[in-house]
């Protein structure tokens, strides 16, 4: 029971979660370690793949659309369509993780809600948050109990709306993982499944927009990644600027400073400031002549 209990409590409610991270990782996890990689080819791996992590990781499907009729069952027990979190209009954030998970997923969840925290936009206003669980024994009551502890750590009582834990059956979780490309698999020795960390961003319409990888997810990021999901319709003309001068890197797997862009706006305040000044010499040199001419 008390193993059950610490599973479903945000880690940071009990201190720093970044901080057990870290210490995990200098004592040789290699577990996490290497679930933490989300993008992880395995076709590309220096050494041997360990059994556990066989066919586990992600393949992105930039552009994509997930099947908004697959049914889940969210934390009230009612039925729902992925449809009902679509309005057109904002963009989703979804991460698959299972509430009873020991270790990856509470990391996961503890990131992505710090970096939740640091956002002035508010899920269920700007965007909608689903979180899905890929075990199908788990069930309402456990989704519940997660939602519960995460809204506590999220400290804003007007997401309850707009962030939502969902169960389904074991077809439709695993069609919607194929759909993402998050591969994953339930290791009988472990008792636990082995799966990569990531935040999927999804657009108004459904189509994958954007992969976010890891556990610690800056509020910039998320920002930025809501912002290109939603494809203008959120955020103000400042926050659009940000998306004009920010692109997302790859390589770093985060939103970068686009030098190209810096360097356009640069040029162009540049010529601005050029013809103001030719201006207003034009200005000065009309009133002197007015002068001599009086």
């Amino acid at each position: 029971m008390p193993s059950e209990i610490a599973s479903l409590t945000p880690l940071g409610d009990h201190g720093n979660s970044m901080t057990m991270v870290r210490t995990l990782l200098t004592r040789g996890t290699g577990f996490i370690l290497c679930m933490f990689l989300g993008g992880w080819s395995l076709s590309h791996a220096a050494e041997p793949v360990p059994v556990e992590l066989q066919e586990v990781g992600i393949e992105e499907n930039l552009g994509d659309a997930i099947s908004l009729d697959l049914e889940f069952v969210d934390e009230t027990g009612a039925p729902v369509p992925l449809r009902a979190f679509f309005d057109g209009e904002h963009p989703v954030l979804l991460n698959l993780v299972y509430y009873e998970c020991p270790n990856l997923c509470n990391f996961l969840l503890n990131g992505f809600t710090e970096g939740l925290t640091g956002l002035r936009w508010t899920a269920g206003d700007e965007f909608q948050i689903v979180t899905v669980s890929i075990d199908p024994r788990e069930g309402p009551e456990l989704a519940a109990t997660k939602k519960e502890a995460y809204l506590k750590l999220y400290k804003r009582s007007e997401a309850r709306e707009g962030w939502h834990f969902l169960t389904g059956s074991e077809s439709h979780v695993r069609q919607l993982a194929q759909e993402i490309g998050f591969r994953y698999r339930y290791d009988e020795d472990q008792k636990q499944y082995a799966h990569a960390a990531a935040v999927f961003v999804l657009t108004p319409q459904g189509e994958i927009s954007r992969y976010l990888y890891g556990i610690d997810y800056p509020p910039r990021d998320l920002k930025l990644a809501l912002l290109e999901a939603s494809q203008g319709k959120i955020g103000n003309p400042v926050d659009k600027f940000l998306l004009f001068c920010y692109h997302y890197d790859p390589k770093g797997r985060r939103y970068a400073l686009f030098a190209t862009n810096l360097m356009k706006i640069a040029g162009g305040a540049t010529v601005v400031g050029i013809i103001a000044f030719l201006f207003y010499l034009g200005i000065q040199h009309r009133r002197k002549e007015n002068v001599s001419v009086t």
